[in-house]
């Protein structure tokens, strides 16, 4: 998936990941998309439920060797 902004949270532990997308969600325009980059498997969950609750869409995640890649578009 194409994203037009990547969030490097390698390393970085809940609640970071979530963190890092609340502050660069106010940077990015309307319609474009961020990939969140993590390692921690509690991604898994926590992003969609983010979505959930600040009203952006939640478009999937993709998994390879030990990294997640989220992608959320900004909706709002």
């Amino acid at each position: 998936m194409k994203a037009d902004v990547t969030i490097d949270c390698l390393g970085l532990y809940c609640p970071m990941p979530i963190i890092k997308t609340a502050e660069k969600i106010r940077e990015v325009s309307i319609g474009q998309t961020i990939e969140i980059i993590s390692d921690d498997n509690g991604i898994i969950e926590d992003m969609p439920s983010w979505c959930r609750t600040t009203g952006q869409e939640f478009l999937g995640i993709e998994y390879n060797v030990g990294e997640y890649k989220v992608y959320i578009k900004k909706i709002l």
